[in-house]
């Protein structure tokens, strides 16, 4: 066994911290998203950099196709600052908040053992606990101090956010608890009580309509991996269909969302609405594509999308869009394809592919958690700007980079490949 020297011992349990603070971060108020985000970043990049002048070698992390892409995707919007249409202070503003993908770069590094990898998961898992214990103590009338019913009493079961952002958390954290509990994480039974749970909140007690795709998204996944290969496709074709029929002969509230949503598509159709909800977003959408026409190969820029599309808006832009440029289109990959063109949407994409791709390589519980967390990424990206946007686009980043981290070094665990990294803490490889 490797002996460890005090400086070593040391540098393990601050990353470890780091890495167990900014995993529980994501159950919590933005503050503490915030503070975890700060502290993640400059200690690793302080980290990287020390490490690329120490020659300390990964040749696991070199494995991966996701580094390479979310290092272009940055470089494309960094490029894009120079032809913006906003000004330099907000379209730097816009590119850090596109700048949280680096988390899953960090934690990538941070993490070097399947040990480490393991403990971040299950602070994650902690957290993700406690945030949907406080939402069923709201539910059955257990008030908590800390939740947000305290200050808004329309925040119905919703802890610390809205029902947007929780509901799409509990679906994407209901694929983790359950295709990890045979990880040895935790219980078999438990993952199945908790992602249970998880769902359930997610389908009767909270209200995000986003959330009920992520949820049936997963649920979907699930119950495919669980049939033979030959049923895999009819699967996940049925399971879908099976679980809306279900739900709408049983849930009033799920018919109330579901014509409400029929409703107000109609209503645009027909008279232009766009005060509603979904009205809103269709009008969004359809101003985002006329503003990618305008420029189709280079885009407005990064943080450009609310001035490309008020000018398509005409009198109505500022009621519509508000007074300042901090709007959205509800849809990640027209947010993208308004500020980068039409190549955006395929960074997007390409990212989501080198998610999938890198995934094979773990081993099946794993694999399964991560591309269940990647879909549901991708449906939540098709209503909303779930990457840009603060929280659900740092829980997404946070749990992608978790499992991957799990995967990895678990994969390097088997393989014998250790970093080459003196005086540290011994790794599974070489215990």
């Amino acid at each position: 066994m490797t002996h460890t020297t005090p400086e070593g011992r040391s540098l393990w349990s601050f990353r470890l911290i780091l890495v167990c603070l900014a995993a529980v971060s994501v159950s919590l108020p933005m503050a503490w998203i915030s503070l975890a985000k700060v502290l993640l970043f400059i200690a690793g990049l302080a980290y990287l950099i020390a490490g690329h002048f120490r020659n300390r070698s990964d040749p696991a992390f070199d494995k991966l196709w996701t580094p390479g892409i979310v290092l272009l995707i940055l470089v494309v919007f960094a490029v894009s600052l120079l032809w913006t249409v906003v000004d330099l202070e907000f379209a730097l503003l816009a590119f850090v908040k596109h700048g949280k993908l680096m988390e899953i770069l960090l934690l990538l590094s941070l993490i070097r053992t399947t040990r480490e990898a393991r403990m971040g998961i299950t602070a994650f898992a902690a957290g993700q606990i406690f945030l949907l214990l406080s939402s069923w103590l709201l539910a059955v009338g257990v008030p908590v101090p800390w939740g947000i019913e305290v200050i808004d009493p329309s925040g119905k079961n919703v802890v610390f956010s809205t029902y947007l952002d929780q509901s799409i958390i509990f679906a994407t954290a209901a694929a983790v608890f359950w295709h990890l509990r045979s990880d040895k994480l935790w219980p078999r039974w438990l993952g199945g009580l908790l992602a249970g749970a998880a769902l359930i909140n997610t389908l009767l007690l909270l209200e995000g309509r986003s959330g009920y795709m992520v949820a049936l998204t997963v649920l979907s996944l699930a119950a495919m991996w669980a049939m033979p290969r030959r049923w895999r496709l009819a699967t996940l074709v049925a399971t879908p269909i099976i679980v809306v029929f279900g739900l709408y002969a049983g849930s009033s509230q799920v018919q109330e969302r579901l014509s409400k949503i029929w409703r107000e598509s109609q209503d645009y159709a027909s008279q232009g609405e766009s005060a509603s909800s979904s009205g809103w977003r269709l009008n969004a959408w359809h101003r985002s594509l006329q503003a990618m026409q305008d420029k189709p190969w280079t885009g407005h820029g990064v943080g450009s999308w609310t001035p490309a599309v008020k000018k398509h808006e005409g009198a109505s832009a500022i009621k519509t869009f508000g007074a300042g440029n901090s709007s959205n289109p509800h849809q990640e990959y027209l947010l993208w394809g308004v500020e980068l063109g039409f190549g955006g949407p395929l960074l997007l994409l390409a990212l989501l592919v080198g998610v999938m791709r890198d995934a094979q390589r773990f081993s099946p519980s794993v694999k399964q958690a991560t591309i269940s967390v990647m879909a549901a990424m991708a449906v939540a990206c098709l209503f909303n700007s779930a990457l840009y946007d603060d929280l659900m686009g740092d829980f997404f980043c946070m749990a992608l980079g978790l499992l991957m981290a799990l995967g990895l070094r678990g994969e390097a665990s088997q393989a014998g490949l250790t970093m080459s990294v003196p005086s540290q803490k011994p790794t599974e490889a070489s215990t």
